[in-house]
């Protein structure tokens, strides 16, 4: 029996790009062979990952963090165009990775990000792999954009969500599209949560930079989960991250404001605002990329599943990312056959 081969389009969608790990779990484990794989954002990082043949030390230590974790390998700044200077999980990425060029990788990998300055795509298909996964995954106002001779580079999804046209020249019997801003309404992290749950890492990240925090900029972006602004600090986060449980914000998402409701909009923070229009952005990008370039089987991963930010929750995304995965491939068999 011949082996399928399979070209892989990894989306962008911050924490939800956890689902990709589980993509590409069942696509090994069901004997496809993947011989080309591109990425954006978060997608770019896990594709990078696989293409060097280190997606499972990576996978390892995703699931071994919990929120604390996260928050301490997040470098909050004041000054920088991005809250977030992403130099300590680029660090650890650098560590699994080795110094590896992606035209030494065993599997061809393309990682899209965005130039600002030329107002385009740049594709990364040479070079060193770290370099490529850190221009990509600089999500505009949350990571500090990337410069490199002269560039100021971004978040491939601002322009490609879903890289696709990456992979036209691979060859592969079946392209494999993932999208992690799918609007399905098949799973929504808001009905799964209990009303009152764990805070989020940025509210995390509240509790522990609190004098930071003080500051007009930083509050802009943590607010979205801010609770109380007396609430503790980061000696009463308990050892395992886990702070004491607080009120969700997760009405916030479901707020829709008439022009006259200003108690309505104000529960609306500025980061929920900007985080909602790229992701509307974003979706509606991807619809026309993905019918200009359909693949022949496309995974959708709810844009509700988890937050963007919620990088304490790899387990279950990549559960989702493995459910969905096999779902897809048994109904693109039974049209085949």
């Amino acid at each position: 029996m011949n082996t399928t081969t399979v070209a892989v389009a990894l989306g962008s969608g911050g924490a939800r790009g956890y689902a990709h790990i589980g993509v590409l779990q069942v696509l090994e484990e069901r004997g496809y062979e993947i011989v080309a794989i591109a990425g954006s954002s978060m997608g770019a990082l896990i594709a990078g990952l696989h293409a060097a043949g280190r997606l499972e030390e990576y996978t390892t230590w995703v699931t071994g963090l919990n929120q604390f974790d996260v928050v301490r390998l997040m470098d909050v700044s004041l000054s920088a165009p991005g809250v977030i200077h992403a130099a300590k999980i680029l660090d650890k990425v650098r560590e699994i990775l080795g110094e590896v060029q992606i035209e030494d990788l065993p599997i061809p990998f393309t990682a899209v990000a965005t130039d600002l300055t030329a107002g385009r795509a740049k594709w990364f298909q040479r070079g060193p792999v770290d370099t490529a996964i850190r221009a990509s995954i600089a999500i505009p106002g949350v990571i500090t954009p990337f410069v490199l001779d002269g560039r100021v580079l971004v978040d491939g999804g601002i322009l490609d969500p879903v890289p696709i046209a990456p992979l036209a020249a691979a060859g592969a019997d079946l392209i494999i599209g993932v999208d992690l801003g799918a609007d399905t309404g098949g799973i929504d992290a808001e009905s799964h949560e209990p009303h009152h749950s764990v805070p989020g890492a940025m509210d995390m990240i509240r509790r522990t930079a609190s004098p930071l925090l003080e500051q007009n900029f930083v509050k802009s972006i943590v607010d979205r989960f801010a609770g109380d602004p007396g609430a503790e600090d980061a000696s009463e986060v308990d050892p395992d991250g886990v702070a004491a449980v607080a009120e969700t914000s997760d009405q916030e998402s479901r707020v829709i404001a008439s022009p006259s409701d200003d108690s309505a909009l104000r529960k609306l923070s500025r980061f929920t605002i900007m985080d909602r229009s790229l992701d509307i952005m974003q979706e509606a990008l991807a619809r026309y990329q993905l019918a200009a370039f359909p693949p022949d089987v496309l995974i959708e991963v709810p844009r509700t599943a988890i937050r963007s930010l919620d990088f304490h929750r790899a387990t279950e995304m990549i559960e989702l990312g493995r459910s969905l995965t096999e779902h897809a491939l048994d109904e693109q068999q039974s049209r085949r056959w």
